[in-house]
C-alpha cells in the first residue's frame, strides 16, 4: 500500500470516522474506552501520514430508559442528559481520545437530518403503516417497551419475566403472550391496546445491501458471515415508531408518534459533523456524499445488525454515501471472566484514571488488538508487567539512560551522527511501510511488536558503546552515541506516536522539535543542537494504585447495593413486587440455582460436522423431556464413535442458539481444556431425563 507521505507526493484522503454512541444512562467503562483507543489509534496514524482525518461521535439520548431515568432522578430529560454527556466527555478524553466533535443526539441538526432521511424514504414508497396490538399501561399512560412489562412466561411458568423473552428457559414470545403480566414501573396490569406503526421496509433493499456487504474489505470474514445469516429466510421491514410519551424525534405528519432510537441514533454521526462543518457545508457533503472520501465506523459486535442492515439501507434509500468499512470488535474480559462488579473488575473510566496513567493504558490495549472480533482479555498483572517491561524498561529507557546526568555533562549538546549511528537510523526507518501497513489493518498487536523489537536493537546499540564508561575518557564518543540514541528515540516515538502521543510529545518538546509528531519526520535527523532539559516520558505503573482502583470500584459497587436494597424495601412496604437491578456478580441465590435444568442425558447419535474444527453435533435424548439437538465443542478429546450410548450431564433448559452449522438446544458440562477435557457423567443408576438435584 502507497501512502499519502510528503516524500511520495500521493494526493492525501479525506476520512470521517466514528465510534458507537454511548448511551446517555450510565457511566463510561474501559469497554467504552476500549473502541475509542482503537478508532483514536486508527485516526491519529492517518493524520500522521498526511490525510485529513476526522473523528466524530455523541451521546444517543433517546428512548423511554433515558426518559424514566430522569423522572427518577428529579429532573427533566434535557438536563439529564446534558449532565451526562459532560461526564462521559471528560472520561473519554481523559484517555486522549481526540474528537472533531463530541456531540448528541438531541440536536436541531440531528432532528433535521432524521426528518430528511424518513421523508425521502416515504417519498421511494419504502415506509408502511399498519396497526398492531401492545400492551398499555393505564395508570402511567404509556405503551409499554420489552422491557417495562413483566409476567409469568407462558413456556415454562417462570415468575417476573420480562415481555419478549424468558430467562428461565430461553424462551422468546411477544409481550401480549405473558401469562399475568403487570406493568414494570408501577406494577399495574396492562390492557391490550391498538396503535399504528410505522415500518421501514428493508427487504426493499435486499439485493443492495447483500451486494454491500459482500463487497471487498467491507468488514471481516466473521462479521460479514454473521451478517448475512439474516438474508437467509428473507429481510423483514423494521419497526421505526414508538408512541408517546416518548423522549425522541416526533415523525413529521404523524400524531404523537415518535422516531425509534435506532432510526435517529446512527443518524447522529452525520449531525456531529454537520455541526462542526456548520460554516463549511461543501465539507459535510463531500464526506457523506461525494466520491473521493472514507466513512469508516467501529463498533462492538453487539450492534453490528444495526449497522450492517437498517443503517447502510437508510442511507442508500437517503443517496447519503454509505460506510467504507466496519471495524468490529468483540467485549472486553479480565482474567477470562466478564466485568464484574463485586470483584472489581468492572472498572468505569473515571476510577482508572484517578488512580493511573490513562496512556498506560492505550499502550496496553495496543499490544492486545487486532482487527478481528474475538473478545479482548486483560489482567491487571499483565498489564503491570508489559508496559514496566516494554513501554518504559525498552522504549523509555532509551531517553533516559543517556539525556540526564550523562547529557547534563555534554552541556546538553548533541553531535553528529556517525556511520555506524546512520545504519542503525536506516534500519529503523525502514521498517515504516511494515509498520504503516499494520496500523492501516488494525493490526495493532504487530505494531508495537515490531516497534519494541527495534527498540531491542537501539538499546543493545547503547549497551556495547557503553557511554557511562566512555564519558570518563571520550567525551566526543559519548556525544556521538547520545546523538545516535535519541535520534532512534525519536523515530521510535514517532512510530508510537498514535498509541502514546502524550509521551511521544514530551520527548519532542525535549528535543526542540516544535511540528506535530508526523511519519513525514522520520528522515529528518537532529545534530549539533543543545536540547532542552530532560523529561520524564513516563513513570512505571505499581500494584498499589491497582489495588487501590479495584478497592475503589468494589466500594462504589457495595454504596450502590445498598441503596439499591433500601429502595427496593421501600417499594415492598407499598406493594410494589420489586427484582434489585444490580446482582452481585458471581454470587448466586437459592433462586438463582434453581433456574439452571441439569438432567441426564443419553447420546444416540455422534456426527463430525463439516467445516468445524472443534464441534462435533450429537442427539442427545432427555427422557420425557424429549431429544435435543446440541452442538459441542468436544472434538480435541471425543470422536463421535466414543460418544454413542454414553450417559452425559446436560443443561437442558438453556436458550437455543443458532449456529452457523445449525440450531443447538442444549449444553454439555465438561472440565479442563482442550488437552484434558472431560465430559461430565452420571456415577449409577441414572435414567436419561432424571433431574439433577
Amino acid at each position: 500500500m502507497i501512502f499519502p507521505t510528503s516524500e511520495n507526493g500521493i494526493m492525501p484522503e479525506k476520512i470521517l470516522v466514528t465510534t458507537a454512541l454511548p448511551y446517555a444512562n450510565g457511566s463510561i467503562h474501559l469497554g467504552h474506552v476500549l473502541e475509542g483507543i482503537q478508532a483514536d489509534i486508527w485516526v491519529r496514524f492517518q493524520r500522521a501520514i498526511g490525510n485529513t482525518c476526522y473523528f466524530f461521535c455523541a451521546d444517543d439520548t433517546h428512548g423511554t430508559p433515558i426518559m424514566l431515568a430522569a423522572t427518577k432522578a428529579g429532573v427533566t430529560p434535557d438536563e439529564f442528559i446534558q449532565k451526562v454527556h459532560k461526564e462521559h466527555f471528560t472520561d473519554l478524553t481523559a484517555f486522549g481520545i481526540e474528537y472533531n466533535n463530541y456531540y448528541t443526539t438531541n440536536s436541531p441538526e440531528n432532528k433535521e437530518l432524521a426528518e430528511e432521511i424518513y421523508l425521502k424514504l416515504k417519498e421511494k414508497g419504502n415506509i408502511t403503516a399498519r396497526n398492531i396490538e401492545q400492551t398499555y399501561c393505564e395508570h402511567d399512560k404509556m405503551f409499554l417497551p420489552d422491557r417495562f412489562i413483566k409476567g409469568t412466561c407462558p413456556k415454562c411458568g417462570a415468575k417476573e419475566q420480562y415481555g419478549d423473552s424468558c430467562e428461565v428457559c430461553g424462551a422468546t414470545y411477544d409481550p401480549t403472550d405473558l401469562k399475568e403480566p403487570h406493568c414494570a414501573i408501577c406494577g399495574n396490569v396492562p390492557v391490550l391496546k391498538e396503535s399504528k406503526h410505522l415500518f421501514f421496509r428493508l427487504q426493499d433493499y435486499q439485493n443492495e445491501l447483500k451486494t454491500w456487504i459482500e463487497s471487498k474489505d467491507r468488514l471481516v470474514e466473521g462479521a460479514k458471515k454473521k451478517i448475512l445469516e439474516w438474508f437467509g429466510s428473507g429481510l423483514k421491514e423494521w419497526d421505526i415508531s414508538r408512541d408517546g410519551p416518548y423522549f425522541g424525534f416526533q415523525i413529521p405528519g404523524e400524531e404523537n408518534k415518535y422516531f425509534y432510537v435506532w432510526l435517529d441514533a446512527p443518524i447522529g454521526y452525520m449531525a456531529a459533523s454537520k455541526k462542526y462543518f456548520e460554516n463549511n457545508p461543501d465539507e459535510f457533503n463531500e464526506l457523506w456524499k461525494g466520491d473521493n472520501s472514507r466513512i469508516v465506523h467501529f463498533i462492538g459486535k453487539d450492534i453490528l445488525y444495526f449497522h450492517g442492515l437498517f443503517w447502510p439501507a437508510m442511507l442508500m434509500g437517503a443517496e447519503f454515501n454509505t460506510p467504507t468499512k466496519l471495524h468490529v470488535h468483540g467485549f472486553m474480559t479480565v482474567g477470562g471472566e466478564k466485568m464484574s462488579k463485586s470483584r472489581g473488575t468492572f472498572i468505569n473510566a473515571s476510577t482508572f484514571a484517578k488512580y493511573n496513567d490513562t496512556e498506560h493504558f492505550r499502550y496496553y490495549m495496543a499490544a492486545r488488538l487486532g482487527p478481528g472480533m474475538d473478545d479482548v482479555d486483560i489482567s491487571f498483572e499483565d498489564f503491570l508487567s508489559r508496559v514496566n517491561s516494554d513501554l518504559i524498561g525498552n522504549l523509555v529507557n532509551i531517553v533516559s539512560r543517556v539525556s540526564t546526568s550523562l547529557l547534563d555533562k555534554l552541556d546538553r549538546t548533541l553531535g553528529t551522527l556517525d556511520k555506524d549511528g546512520i545504519q542503525l537510523l536506516e534500519l529503523l526507518i525502514s521498517k515504516k511501510e511494515e509498520i504503516q501497513n499494520h496500523y492501516e489493518d488494525k493490526q495493532y498487536h504487530r505494531v508495537i511488536r515490531e516497534i519494541t523489537s527495534l527498540g531491542d536493537s537501539v538499546n543493545k546499540y547503547v549497551n556495547d558503546r557503553a557511554p557511562w564508561v566512555s564519558i570518563k575518557t571520550d567525551p566526543e564518543e559519548t556525544r556521538k552515541v547520545i546523538t545516535v540514541a535519541l535520534n532512534a528515540a525519536r523515530i521510535l516515538f514517532t512510530y508510537l506516536y498514535p498509541v502514546v502521543p502524550n509521551a511521544t510529545k514530551r520527548l519532542y518538546t525535549m528535543l526542540g522539535i516544535e511540528e506535530e509528531p508526523g511519519f513525514h519526520l522520520l528522515k529528518k535527523h537532529i545534530e549539533n543542537i543543545k536540547i532542552g532539559g530532560y523529561v520524564s516520558l513516563s513513570n512505571r505503573p505499581n500494584e498499589k494504585s491497582i489495588q487501590a482502583m479495584i478497592d475503589d470500584t468494589k466500594a462504589e459497587y457495595e454504596k450502590a447495593n445498598q441503596a439499591n436494597e433500601k429502595t427496593n424495601k421501600t417499594k415492598q412496604a407499598n406493594g410494589v413486587q420489586t427484582k434489585m437491578e444490580e446482582k452481585e456478580e458471581g454470587i448466586i441465590s437459592i433462586e438463582d440455582l434453581t433456574k439452571v435444568e441439569l438432567r441426564v442425558g443419553l447420546i444416540e447419535e455422534a456426527n463430525h460436522v463439516e467445516g468445524a474444527d472443534k464441534l462435533i453435533q450429537v442427539t442427545v435424548n432427555l427422557g420425557e423431556k424429549g431429544k435435543k439437538n446440541v452442538f459441542a465443542g468436544i472434538k480435541s478429546a471425543y470422536s463421535p464413535e466414543d460418544l454413542v450410548g454414553l450417559k452425559v450431564v446436560v443443561v437442558a433448559n438453556l436458550k437455543p442458539r443458532k449456529m452457523k452449522f445449525g440450531m443447538s438446544e442444549a449444553m454439555l458440562l465438561a472440565s479442563g481444556n482442550a488437552e484434558t477435557l472431560s465430559l461430565f457423567v452420571p456415577h449409577k443408576n441414572a435414567n436419561p431425563g432424571d433431574l439433577l438435584k
